[in-house]
């Protein structure tokens, strides 16, 4: 029997994921954000990531195959990586993200009992290196910051197909897609300073050092929506930053705000029990507006957490309704 199946990274830029403090010293051009990418990138993912190379900065893709015998043994597998680098030069860029492509890094199939594991690391570093103090001289040091994804990839003797980002840079933002070319998860932290300083030579899977990638599942198609238009539209918003632990609302307290989730993780609990871990582009409050200004549940911060308020009056009631009954529907599903 063979099982065929692909994982598949985008990495971006989303809106004010670049801190005020490293803009001052680095300007990113006047596109310094990505529009966001489909939620669905159709049969043909090679030839949909082509198409879009204008809306990310690099892209990694990994599709393996395995023969299997009727015992469930692995009899043949191969596997073809590939990785691309978006459109992102453009006039007046100082630092453009991805811009020379690091040499795709695969270790040799792990073959267990009934499967075949894979693994592909691909990205690449700036083209204009950032100066940093040291305490000798010259006193100053160039470095390229490098980003990256990789992506595991298992395939079962019955036909399922695992996929799933274990290891990223901390910035940009970074997207995964099943075998199907769904959107199923997100990473959490898109740390520009954390990124610039630390993903260096040594600091990355070329130096022999990953990092681990915390992801979430991704949210509803309406809640993208809603999200997306509520940044765009919501002059000066509000917002707020939580260190790990800090709670952002009590269940009970008053409340007629939405959240939406910028970057990090709030864990919802509701009794005392937590039920959920949600992270960037959720949507949240629209219970205490529809349930009489009361919240529903507690948010804490599960990771340093960064965290847009807008008025919910900005959102129709219906749809506000139908964001909830998403919510109800989905909540096991958002659980990791």
């Amino acid at each position: 029997m063979r099982v065929a199946g692909s994982v598949t990274t985008i990495s971006w830029v989303p809106a004010d994921a670049v801190e005020r403090d490293a803009r001052a010293g680095f300007r990113l051009g006047t596109s310094r954000s990505d529009p966001a990418p489909p939620a669905d990138l159709g049969p043909d993912i090679e030839a949909m990531l082509d198409a879009l190379r204008d809306r990310y900065r690099f892209a990694n893709h990994l599709r393996c195959f395995a023969d299997f015998d009727d015992d469930g043994e692995v009899r043949r597998y191969g596997e073809q990586g590939s990785g691309r680098l978006g459109q992102t030069v453009r006039e007046g860029v100082e630092l453009a993200i991805g811009t020379i492509p690091m040499p795709a890094r695969r270790g040799e199939p792990v073959v267990g009992p009934g499967w075949v594991r894979f693994h592909q690391t691909w990205g690449g570093r700036t083209a204009s290196n950032l100066v940093k103090a040291t305490l000798r001289p010259p006193f100053v040091r160039f470095d390229a910051p490098v980003a990256w994804t990789t992506l595991e990839l298992t395939l079962h003797a019955g036909g399922q197909v695992d996929g799933r980002l274990v290891g990223a840079s901390p910035f940009p933002r970074h997207w995964v897609y099943d075998a199907d070319g769904r959107l199923d998860a997100t990473s959490v932290i898109t740390d520009w300073k954390g990124w610039a300083e630390s993903a260096i030579g040594t600091h990355t899977p070329w130096g022999d050092e990953d990092s681990p990638a915390f992801v979430t599942a991704v949210e509803s198609a309406l809640e993208r929506e809603l999200a997306e238009m509520l940044v765009h539209d919501t002059p000066h918003p509000a917002v707020r930053r939580l260190q790990r632990g800090e709670v952002l609302t009590r269940q009970g307290d008053p409340g007629d705000e939405l959240y939406i989730v910028v970057d990090g993780v709030l864990v919802v609990s509701v009794d005392g029990a937590e039920v959920a871990e949600l992270g960037p582009g959720t949507v949240l409050g629209e219970r205490a507006v529809l349930e009489g200004g009361r919240r529903t549940g507690t948010l804490t911060a599960g990771t340093p957490a960064k965290v847009m308020v807008v008025p919910a009056e900005r959102v129709a009631r219906d749809r506000l309704a139908a964001l909830a009954a998403s919510h109800r529907r989905e909540l096991p599903l958002r659980t990791r």
